[in-house]
């Protein structure tokens, strides 16, 4: 059985990000297929990107990237929870991605996003990201508009299609992230 990782990129204080990606993790929890993690950029305080060498080389020197390469090696597969903040994807959720390469090669990855858009934008912005990392990206993603889906901007009130949407998403993800695993073997 592989672990996917629910990947929550903001850090801003007040963030909506928590709501969602707690409505996302609360339906994982219902599922059999597959072992799901919350995983919160925010707990790793990571500082700008301050690793002395490539990520591809691999060769951290820093704690909190030795822990946050623990992490990410750990998981099988992806579904990112972002905001998307002027038409991509949060800074601290690419700076968290940035630190690292190998960790994040031939996994699969789905997006939950949010904003004005229903953070469209930031997924698109994310999945050029996913291939340069060779990461498979499936098609499903969940979008939630802050002005419908959240009542007065404030209180995520997924719909009953989130929901169905959410499902296809991660039949997807385990389906990829399952077969991709004979290419980290």
């Amino acid at each position: 059985m592989i672990k996917v990782g629910i990947i929550l990129g903001s850090t801003r204080p007040g963030r909506l990000g928590e709501q969602v990606a707690s409505w996302v993790y609360e339906q994982a929890k219902q599922r059999t297929d597959a072992e799901y993690a919350l995983v919160d950029v925010a707990d790793y305080q990571l500082p700008l990107l301050d690793e002395p060498l490539l990520p591809s080389q691999g060769k951290y020197e820093k704690e909190h990237t030795k822990r946050w390469a623990a992490t990410i090696a750990s998981l099988d597969a992806f579904v990112f929870v972002t905001a998307e903040y002027n038409h991509g994807i949060p800074g601290a959720l690419k700076n968290a991605i940035d630190f690292l390469y190998a960790e994040w090669n031939n996994k699969a990855a789905g997006f939950v996003a949010y904003g004005s858009a229903g953070g469209t934008r930031s997924v698109e912005h994310l999945r050029g990201v996913m291939a340069e990392l060779q990461i498979a990206d499936v098609r499903q993603q969940v979008g939630f508009l802050l002005a419908t889906d959240f009542e007065s901007y404030k209180t995520l009130r997924p719909k009953p299609y989130h929901a169905k949407q959410l499902s296809t998403l991660f039949d997807q993800v385990v389906r990829w992230g399952t077969a991709l695993a004979a290419l980290r073997a």
